[in-house]
């Protein structure tokens, strides 16, 4: 085991400045500040440990036949495990950990698809302009998004990879469902790109550790759950604490297939809350990659529809994207980003009131409720579909 901190977890003073930006995480050093102390050993510990089952496997997939191992991949993941004859050990050992946990509660998973699909456009809003722009303040995470072609890439063509990954996920997560084989894909990438990043000349393992680690896998893994739910509350969206328990439980299993280690998995939004403070303390102050990538992510609304049609729909989509993350995240973490500070934070309430009054209708009135979830989950698939014509 590796003995030493990364240097990317010694800068403990200003991440916690960073961490204490923002109205939320304001309120969470507060109410949890004997639990927000300095990185403990596992959380550095972390930082060096990958996914070790899918990490094998790339490994004898690479030493072997990767076109043979690839295909016997996605025989399994397609027709199960069980449809190969003379199955290599190692793709079996991995087959056999996703198994369904003890824990799993399937009845929990369909209750969080619902909640999750009538959130609506919401839902997206907070995942873009709070978990994933306000996640490139995190330099050591952004790292490996950089030396993959993050930025060569465009925010729209990522926007869109990961918008299709949530959006599978959220119509179920049966076997062989588009949601789990798509989780099981995604962890296998990270493993190649965990692989080559390893052997590239650029990444600084004293620095940042192993690449897509542990840790960052876990902060990744709480915007989706945690800052999901709260992102969603401050927009005006009643989170019921049974819908937070559903949501919280979907996640953990997500991430669980994703290569997630259980100790990172929580059960309560307190839990999360604490453990994302903390996976925050193990980060570099931003850099040039955080101006790069939130750059790339704001100007993202200024590309949609033909450049002479409409402009000012762009215009205000890009003033809109920006106002949702200084509401979130505050005036000092926008100028963090490199984003222009002129921009207040005037969207959100402007859906507040109409996000508070479709969720008492939703919650007082059962008979409604498919509506809502239609209205929502149509609201998704036409964001989702606007990114698709563009590429």
């Amino acid at each position: 085991m590796t003995s030493f901190t990364p240097t990317r977890a010694n800068h403990v003073k200003e991440a916690r400045a960073l961490a204490n930006r923002g109205l939320i995480n304001k309120i969470l050093a507060v109410c949890f500040k004997k639990s927000l102390s300095a990185p403990q050993q596992p959380l550095i510990e972390g930082l060096w440990h990958g996914d070790p089952l899918m990490d094998d496997f790339v490994a004898w997939m690479f030493a072997n036949n990767p076109k043979v191992a690839k295909k016997q991949f996605e025989q399994a993941l397609n027709q199960g495990i069980e449809s190969i004859e003379d199955c290599p050990e190692s793709l079996k050992q991995l087959f056999k950990s996703i198994e369904p946990p003890s824990w799993l509660q399937l009845d929990e998973l369909d209750k969080a698809v619902v909640a999750m699909q009538r959130m609506g456009e919401s839902a997206n809003l907070v995942l873009r302009d709070l978990a994933l722009m306000g996640g490139y303040l995190m330099s050591g995470f952004n790292q490996a998004l950089v030396l993959t072609g993050a930025l060569t890439k465009g925010a729209d063509k990522r926007l869109l990879e990961t918008g299709q990954w949530w959006f599978d996920c959220t119509q179920g997560m049966q076997r062989f469902g588009a949601g789990f084989k798509s989780t099981i894909h995604v962890r296998l990438i990270h493993a190649m790109v965990r692989r080559h990043l390893l052997q590239h000349k650029d990444w600084d393992s004293q620095k940042w550790g192993a690449p897509i680690c542990q840790v960052d896998m876990a902060a990744t893994y709480l915007g989706f759950c945690v800052v999901f739910v709260w992102g969603l509350r401050g927009l005006g969206v009643m989170v019921s604490p049974a819908e937070s328990k559903s949501i919280l439980h979907f996640w953990r299993y997500t991430h669980w297939l994703m290569g997630v280690d259980e100790q990172w998995l929580v059960d309560t939004e307190k839990q999360g809350l604490v453990l994302l403070y903390q996976t925050l303390l193990t980060q570099a102050p931003p850099d040039w990659t955080t101006l790069e990538l939130a750059k790339s992510l704001s100007l993202e609304p200024l590309g949609r529809g033909k450049p002479s049609f409409k402009r000012w729909r762009q215009k205000v989509s890009y003033a809109k994207h920006l106002s949702i993350t200084r509401y979130f995240l505050g005036k000092q973490a926008v100028a963090d980003l490199g984003l222009p500070t002129s921009i207040l934070p005037w969207y959100p309430p402007l859906i507040f009131g109409k996000n508070l009054v479709q969720s008492v209708l939703y919650h007082a009135l059962p008979s409604w409720r498919d509506y809502f979830v239609t209205q929502g989950r149509k609201q998704q698939q036409s964001n989702l579909m606007e990114l698709k014509q563009r590429l």
